[in-house]
């Protein structure tokens, strides 16, 4: 797979999986995440998908301040219905990180590694902040990403129309690819740490 070079630049999130640790997948179930690997699941890199990386990022290091996050210690309360909007696309890269599924999610091994229903959607529509509850000490924050901070490039709509018409040549394509990347590049290199627009609040 060969991707923009910024994706290796992005920050990484470790993990510590019990789960992966008992199977010895991985040495004491520890599991680095790349912002490629929230691309390959997608099948494809936005601001959607950098978004709920990155707000992913920021709900677990408020969470686990000096140690590696626990996956599958997580709930994660989605802020509207599976079917409204990036919600599902926004969800399915919370599950990657955080072991957190739906209803179809692993149920477990002896009563422990349970992941089946750690996420669940709202009912409700129109909101747009993300729930994480740490599952062993009750710590709660909500996350939400305001991208008014990084506009796309004036001439995106432009360009995009290009790349969509049957005609277009392997440049126009290329100049669509490369703008819409580079709003990517900007909210994951510049934007990571931004309160501004990675807006995290602590629940009670």
């Amino acid at each position: 797979m060969h991707y923009p070079a910024f994706y290796d630049e992005a920050p990484r999130i470790a993990m510590r999986d019990p789960l992966a640790a008992l199977l010895g997948a991985a040495d004491d179930g520890l599991i680095d995440y790349g912002y490629a690997d929230a691309v390959r699941l997608a099948g494809h890199s936005c601001p959607t998908v950098a978004g709920a990386y990155l707000m992913a990022r920021t709900a677990l290091r408020t969470l686990y301040p000096d140690q590696p996050a626990e996956r599958g210690g997580i709930c994660v309360r989605m802020p509207a219905a599976e079917d409204e909007g990036v919600t599902g696309v926004t969800a399915q890269v919370l599950t990657l990180i955080t072991g957190a599924a739906a209803s179809n999610g692993f149920h477990g091994i002896g009563g422990r590694f349970v992941r089946q229903s750690l996420l669940s959607y709202a009912a409700v529509r129109g909101a747009s902040a993300v729930q994480f509850h740490r599952r062993d000490n009750g710590d709660a924050v909500s996350v939400e990403l305001d991208l008014s901070r990084v506009p796309p490039a004036p001439q995106l709509r432009e360009l995009m129309g290009a790349a969509l018409d049957p005609a277009a040549t392997a440049a126009q394509r290329t100049a669509f690819g490369q703008a819409w990347q580079d709003r990517v590049r900007r909210l994951l290199l510049d934007h990571a740490d931004d309160p501004q627009v990675v807006r995290l609040t602590q629940l009670q």
